[in-house]
């Protein structure tokens, strides 16, 4: 039976849900979980919300938890990435140095100063991590969730020896549930298409029984004014295709909302948003560690519930496993896959996924306007690997001045000076040779 190693285990949230789904499957009854993490305390609450998990589900697997992380990827057949390097405190600064030069953020993980930022630490973390596989269970596939998704898969498959990489982001599932909801739709007889970059696809084709649902939308918002005041409608208003990220989230790759204090009001954009939800997360944790002590299985089956097939991770190991053919989306090396955007970067497209293989799907050319603003995304993500990889300060300075947000807002000189205090406070996790080099 396989074994998955989850590397960043103590992220116990999603370490229940995806465990929760995997357990769910009979034929994956039986599988070996390593849990991987390198707070003993989290780890060990991991490991009882595997144990659960297993109990509630009625499943027999082979549970181990390491703080080593080279023994927990030994023999790996899947490791799931859901690392957050340096964790809340070093997310904070990436909210703080530049709110104080009035560069505002939402998110802060993909693109922009934070995502920048985020990247570069956590690109040597994941390259480490792509070394120990290489050496100890080479022919695993890396199925990543961190964010920012485009640079982490593309500095791997760039980077490192592994190739067989996959991308995983629940965008795409959640905003077709989303959009049925809308339309007063059965989200299970939605037909439709999606392509672009992480957090800036789009749906190409929305329909039901080959019937276009673009115009029952277009009713839905027309009904709804509070719709009209989501930066996601405004996007699809403006591009004529609906985005596959929330707009939180898409109102900081995009100079025109942030930047413009009455139009970020209208749009009701909220700054500082992850701050909020690290804040939750963390009482969310603290809440499933107490449900897990005090051993109560009813009571954190009532508190806690499994989900069903609403990650991508389960469902690949399932299909590889099994050979049930799926389609899922993933985030994969453009090689021919998107016509218009550039060779070698990450995109996100429709993949089948059968026994011991994943292949993605070409998609041809996107829209000219979509492709366009994919562009302005990936120069950000490429800048940002090089810098990571070849140890060039100049592209971290050279990525942010190419920032849709941080453009608009900043001058050159500080843009330099936002760069130059963030790599001092983050200098512990990065690359050496993008630091201040002595005189």
């Amino acid at each position: 039976m396989a074994k998955v190693t989850l590397i960043g285990a103590g992220s116990v949230e999603f370490t229940y849900i995806v465990l929760g789904e995997l357990f769910s499957f009979p034929e994956l009854s039986e599988i070996t979980i390593s849990l991987h993490d390198i707070d003993a305390q989290r780890l060990d609450t991991a490991l009882a919300a595997a144990r659960f998990l297993a109990r509630a589900c009625g499943a027999h697997p082979k549970i181990e938890a390491h703080l080593d992380r080279r023994a927990s990827l030994e023999g790996a057949d899947y490791v799931i990435n859901t690392i957050l390097v340096g964790g809340y405190k070093s997310v904070l600064p990436d909210f703080q140095i530049p709110k104080r030069h009035g560069l505002k953020q939402t998110i802060a993980d993909t693109l922009g100063v934070g995502g920048i930022f985020r990247a570069l630490r956590t690109i040597p973390v994941v390259r480490a991590i792509c070394q120990d596989m290489f050496e100890v269970c080479p022919e695993a596939w890396l199925l990543n969730y961190t964010n920012p998704m485009a640079m982490i898969c593309a500095s791997v498959y760039s980077g490192t020896p592994i190739q067989k990489v996959v991308g995983l982001c629940h965008s795409v599932h959640n905003t077709v549930w989303q959009l049925a909801d809308y339309m007063g739709v059965p989200a299970e007889e939605i037909e439709f298409l999606s392509a672009g970059v992480n957090h800036q696809a789009f749906m190409l084709r929305l329909e039901r029984d080959g019937k276009n649902l673009y115009p029952l939308l277009d009713e839905a918002i027309e009904r709804n004014l509070e719709m009209k005041r989501r930066v996601r409608v405004e996007m699809y208003r403006r591009l004529g295709y609906f985005p596959t990220e929330s707009s939180e989230h898409s109102a900081e790759y995009v100079p025109w909302f942030i930047p413009h204090p009455k139009v970020a009001d209208h749009f009701r954009v909220p700054i500082d948003e992850y701050l909020a939800r690290c804040e939750e997360n963390v009482r969310e944790y603290a809440e499933m560690e107490r449900l897990l002590r005090a051993g109560d299985d009813a009571q954190l089956a009532r508190e806690m519930p499994i989900g069903s097939e609403t990650e991508y991770a389960p469902q690949l190991i399932h299909s590889m496993e099994t050979g049930l053919e799926r389609v899922i989306y993933g985030n994969v090396r453009n090689e021919g896959l998107i016509s218009n955007l550039p060779d070698g970067a990450c995109v996100e497209v429709p993949c089948t996924v059968t026994r011991g293989s994943l292949r993605a799907h070409a998609i041809g050319a996107l829209p000219p306007q979509l492709a366009a603003l994919n562009r302005t995304f990936l120069n950000v993500v490429e800048l940002t690997v090089r810098a990571a990889l070849e140890g060039r300060p100049e592209y971290v300075r050279q990525a942010a001045m190419l920032d849709p947000n941080t453009a608009a807002t900043l001058g050159l000189d500080e843009i330099w000076e936002v760069c130059d205090e963030l790599t001092e406070v983050h200098r512990e996790y990065l690359n050496a040779a993008l630091l201040p080099q002595p005189a």
